[in-house]
């Protein structure tokens, strides 16, 4: 599945940027896309990350993976979904700083548009952490490649950034992540929050809450313009009982900010990831049982 995001609260009458900071399409009754595939294959869907939530975490999973030791294997990291790379080129970065060559990403999506974008982020990302991209995809019942091109354990830890809400079959895909992560291994996952303080605000008055679509051909009952194909949204309570329930134990659930809120309520979209139940993205830290 390509990498999709998305953005945070936006007056009405603004853009809603999706995941990648570009913005998305606007699309007819009569030119609307025929498949989920061909929705994600268009050019003008965002696909890329934005850069708070990428920073917060990549150094997530520097804490995880823990310090490079001498004579031990470098760390597999998978960026599944990648998108155009920009989240693996950050992971690179802040892990290089971190764990100077303990680590090799390699960044996976189905999308021909997406892959060719992420080999020209991620070619020169990080010296000491080279980025390998390869195409693949999830089980999601959407005509897809069936599965990642990666053996069974093989993963120390996989990146999933604004993957999951665009999901038709979230829990397989989640079964293909436990197969490729090796016992214990860790699992960064980030998603819009539906519980959002924003949302909240915006439920009680009666209107569609932010980040949710009724539609692939326009934006209807909220605020904000762009269409990004989210399919499933998550509360912190939810997403620890699918995770659960889908074979991991969560370690940490943190907040990120969502870089459209309104730039007077900015300070306080970041004061509210101290309480993830509230902040913008979702930010979660699980491992493998």
């Amino acid at each position: 599945m390509a990498v999709r995001c998305t953005r945070g609260p936006a007056a009405a009458g603004e853009a809603l940027p999706h995941r990648r900071g570009v913005r998305g399409p606007r699309v007819s009754r009569t030119d609307a896309p025929a498949s989920l595939r061909e929705f994600y294959e268009n050019p003008a869907v965002p696909v890329a990350s934005g850069d708070a939530r990428s920073r917060r975490q990549a150094r997530m999973l520097a804490d995880a993976l823990g310090p490079f030791r001498t004579g031990e294997a470098p760390a597999v990291v998978v960026d599944v979904g990648c998108g155009d790379g920009s989240a693996a080129a950050v992971a690179a970065g802040v892990l290089d700083g971190r764990r100077p060559g303990g680590q090799r990403i390699v960044a996976v999506d189905w999308s021909h548009d997406a892959l060719r974008r992420a080999r020209s982020r991620t070619r020169d990302a990080s010296p000491g952490t080279p980025v390998h991209v390869v195409r693949g995809g999830l089980p999601d019942g959407a005509a897809q490649p069936a599965g990642l091109p990666l053996a069974d354990g093989s993963a120390d830890a996989v990146l999933f950034s604004e993957v999951v809400e665009h999901l038709v079959d979230p829990d397989a895909a989640l079964d293909e992540l436990r197969r490729v992560l090796r016992p214990g291994g860790h699992l960064l996952l980030s998603t819009p929050n539906l519980a959002a303080w924003y949302n909240r605000a915006l439920l009680l008055a009666g209107v569609q809450p932010v980040f949710s679509e009724v539609s692939l051909r326009g934006i209807h009952g909220r605020p904000g313009s762009q269409v990004v194909g989210h399919l499933r949204l998550y509360t912190a309570r939810a997403l620890r009982g699918f995770l659960a329930a889908s074979g991991f134990t969560v370690e940490k659930v943190a907040g990120a900010p969502y870089h459209d809120v309104p730039r007077p309520l900015r300070p306080f979209d970041r004061a509210l990831c101290r309480a993830p139940s509230l902040a913008s993205i979702l930010l979660v830290h699980a491992r493998r049982e």
